[in-house]
């Protein structure tokens, strides 16, 4: 596969910084091996027979700040390839992701050992440096005859630059099974770095409730792009999605049911705990999302007495928005904010918690805004941070507020009051970032009020500049919404999320500079394949050119059983 390349190549011809001269995992001849020499021979002699490598360096996506490539310098992975990492836990768990990612595809077993191990002659090297220069999420990797290195100063970082070495193969490395390919990386280095702190999705779970599987898979494709934070929508009109200990028919009432009557379903403590984690293993925090004080039909379903007359409605199926509410006057209605978040921040270790506030229409002016006041104070109290949607803004300000613009016009004078305030701000435009609106006219599922939203609309605007009288230092970066009225099934998720998605990423990771569409639109179709070798529904947009047709080598015979022992004793 042969795609093109943005503008970050042209920043790579510029660049002279060389690569590593240190080959990743090489400890030189020195008290090597007979063996180990003609080993090492054997591979290098094989590398510069290999062709050259069907992936450009400049082709990933995001664009990375600074690439470096060298045409002389392909490394060919083989059977023999080991996978060394710094002596510590959390960047042994990066090895052992890498591996697991690369394993089925290539067949080989691929073990991991730390840095108190013999040095393998090349193979893949993970080291933990402590370079502030990279900073939190940052990494350099370098592509050599002898071996790869990917260099960080966390184990974020090593993962980031795990997730650029996968595209950097052939495309064939996502397949599920083992095939005939041979696994050449370009040679060069890649020195990145993320121009935002915030890079997120929404997933909406209780329009349609999505299962902890599904949930899981979307983290996949989050980290596959570097995105690092996960919003979930729990809690709406049509259904409550988390278990909670102190108000228990929140979700065995409020839950069960959602858009179109179907039977809904909730997270127990349990399965929200498995969400978390297995995100923070890929270095994504997750943040809930308790929507406040109006979208709570649901809640007012199971427990009556938060609804303003004190009688519980019955459940709610249909889309329309702004209706329901808690009574703000009521002391129980504290109780139930201060319960429920309680029990959330308990169960979630990142440091945020979104309290909604969005098209609450019947609580208006100083009701209004002294709920959202009281109910920050409480998510104080539980030592995080408060997000909210952007109509929050009016309310008094908050140690670290943030609040989350949808607008759809980048004239709004009270958000830009609110930043002078001291608010911080998450850019989630719905004209350029809402996921669930439609490609064009004729997509099948989603929504047009803000607009339809190609591909080149999700991706040609500058979180930035986007909003008047908005400083870019009060942008901490951008998110993807995906709500799920009209969107049913894991395919509708993933076909509403890509190829968008990765545009959205791209903003929030890529500097500046490196943005160009035609650059981007040419690294995007390249993706294609590697989601069809992976199996993932996604919108081939016309925008994109998509190789006609996909080829993905064909599985290598008998491997198949000897893959899996290989992993097995690996």
């Amino acid at each position: 596969m042969q795609t093109g390349g943005g503008p970050d190549n042209a920043t790579a011809a510029a660049d002279t910084t060389p690569a590593s001269a240190t080959p990743a995992g090489h400890a030189g001849t020195s008290g090597r091996t007979a063996g180990e020499l003609a080993g090492a021979a054997e591979r290098q002699a094989a590398a510069l027979l290999a062709p050259p490598a069907p992936v450009r360096l400049g082709d990933v996506v995001p664009a990375p700040e600074r690439v470096t490539p060298d045409a002389d310098a392909d490394h060919l992975l083989d059977a023999d390839t080991v996978i060394r990492v710094s002596a510590d836990p959390a960047a042994l768990a990066v090895g052992e992701q890498l591996a697991a990612l690369l394993r089925p595809a290539t067949g080989y077993p691929l073990p991991v050992t730390d840095a108190a191990a013999p040095a393998p002659a090349g193979g893949i090297a993970l080291d933990l440096t402590g370079d502030a220069d990279l900073g939190a999420e940052g990494y350099r990797l370098d592509v050599t005859p002898a071996g790869v290195r990917i260099t960080a100063g966390t184990a974020a970082g090593l993962h980031h630059g795990v997730q650029t070495l996968r595209q950097l193969l052939p495309a064939a490395i996502e397949s599920a099974t083992p095939v005939a390919e041979r696994w050449v990386l370009p040679g060069g280095s890649i020195v990145d770095r993320p121009r935002y702190p915030h890079r997120g999705a929404m997933l909406d779970v209780a329009r349609h409730f999505f299962g902890v599987a599904d949930v899981l898979r979307v983290i996949d494709h989050l980290a596959r792009y570097k995105l690092n934070r996960l919003h979930l929508h729990l809690t709406d009109d049509q259904g409550w999605r988390i278990a909670v200990d102190s108000w228990p028919r929140l979700a065995t009432v409020g839950g069960a049911n959602e858009v179109g009557g179907g039977p809904g379903g909730h997270y127990t403590q349990a399965d929200y705990r498995r969400i978390v984690a297995y995100a923070a293993a890929r270095h994504i925090t997750v943040i809930p999302e308790i929507d406040l004080p109006g979208h709570t039909h649901a809640a007012l379903t199971a427990y009556g007495e938060l609804a303003p007359d004190g009688v519980a409605p019955p459940p709610y199926a249909g889309t329309e928005v702004g209706f329901s509410y808690v009574d703000p006057a009521s002391e129980r209605t504290y109780d139930f904010v201060t319960d429920v978040l309680g029990e959330l921040a308990a169960l979630t270790p990142g440091g945020w918690l979104h309290i909604g506030g969005d098209e609450a229409f019947k609580v208006k002016g100083a009701a209004y805004t002294g709920f959202v006041e009281r109910v920050q104070q409480i998510v104080a109290g539980l030592g995080r941070t408060v997000i909210g949607w952007h109509q929050i803004a009016p309310a008094a300000h908050a140690d670290g507020r943030l609040l989350q613009w949808w607008g759809t016009s980048g004239d709004d004078p009270v958000t830009a009051d609110a930043v002078r305030r001291g608010a911080k701000l998450i850019l989630s435009p719905g004209n350029h970032a809402y996921l669930d609106m439609k490609y064009a006219p004729d997509t099948p599922i989603g929504h047009d009020w803000a607009g339809l939203i190609d591909v080149r609309r999700a991706y040609d605007w500058d979180p930035a500049a986007h909003l008047t009288d908005v400083p870019a230092d009060a942008v901490l970066g951008v998110e993807a919404p995906l709500w799920t009225e009209s969107v049913t099934t894991l395919a509708e998720i993933e076909f509403m999320l890509l190829p968008r998605l990765p545009a959205i990423a791209e903003l929030g990771w890529s500097p500046r500079s490196t943005h160009d569409w035609d650059g981007f639109r040419e690294r995007l179709a390249g993706q294609g394949v590697r989601w069809t070798a992976a199996g993932i529904t996604f919108h081939r947009s016309p925008e994109v050119p998509w190789p006609a047709q996909p080829s993905i080598p064909t599985p290598r015979p008998g491997t198949q059983d000897r893959a899996a022992a290989r992993s097995a004793q690996a």
